[in-house]
């Protein structure tokens, strides 16, 4: 029997393109969320006016399960694999994601979806849907079920903290706003950047502190993850 799980919409009042700005730091592992161990980027797209922008990610889980359990499964981590377009030009990002481990068993669908408040356009909501299916787990049905409903309500409370955590960041960045997509923009590894003509000196200023950070984050995302216990350097 598949059961369904929907959580409120959650209303950030700050614009969107701020928002993605604080979502983006969450990769590639964010220390508030210790389960997430790890995650590697499989495909990275961009349409031609730079308007959408998709990537596919691999990663790795260190649920919170019975260490029998996971003994039993044969397993330390647990991989999902995750699909953000992000619509520059719309305002939206939509993000699937499914597991891979144990798929013939246990199938994990989520769906989240960041957009404009429909009253407030200086706002924005975020939406996310989930849906479990356990087909067979070594007898474990009924733990498995417990655990991934727990793991929903603590990804649901934790969700919101944790982007209203990288929006204080950027603030005390000096990053209050980040200007709209427009046809003209430059894209860079996560945001747009308007030309200079478009946007005010305050604009500017801020696009210039984005586009740091984001390289800075972009430099150790690529820095090899060295640990002999790595879950990308087991088969």
């Amino acid at each position: 029997m598949v059961q369904k799980y929907q959580s409120p919409v959650r209303v950030y009042k700050h614009p969107f393109e701020l928002v993605m700005a604080a979502y983006e730091r969450r990769f590639p592992t964010c220390h508030l969320i210790p389960m997430f161990v790890a995650s590697d980027v499989m495909v990275e797209e961009s349409s031609e006016d730079g308007a959408v922008h998709r990537v596919e990610r691999r990663c790795a889980l260190d649920v919170d399960a019975p260490r029998l359990l996971k003994r039993i499964a044969g397993v330390d981590y647990v991989y999902f694999i995750q699909k953000n377009t992000l619509n520059r030009k719309e305002r939206t990002l939509h993000i699937e994601s499914h597991n891979e481990t144990f798929a013939n068993r246990v199938i994990i669908h989520e769906t989240c979806c960041y957009s404009v408040h429909p009253e407030n356009e200086e706002w924005t909501c975020f939406e996310q849907t989930a849906s479990l299916d356990i087909k067979s787990f070594f007898g474990f049905e009924s733990t498995v079920e417990k655990i991934a409903m727990k793991q929903y309500a603590s990804s649901i409370n934790k969700g919101k903290e944790i982007i209203e955590y990288y929006l204080r960041e950027l603030q005390d960045e000096g990053i209050t706003q980040v200007p709209r997509w427009s046809p003209l923009s430059k894209v860079g590894p996560s945001h747009c950047f308007a030309s200079p003509s478009q946007v005010s000196s305050q604009d500017r200023q801020s696009l210039s502190r984005v586009q740091v950070e984001t390289e800075k984050r972009h430099v150790k995302s690529q820095v090899p993850y060295v640990s002999v216990s790595s879950p990308f350097k087991q088969k």
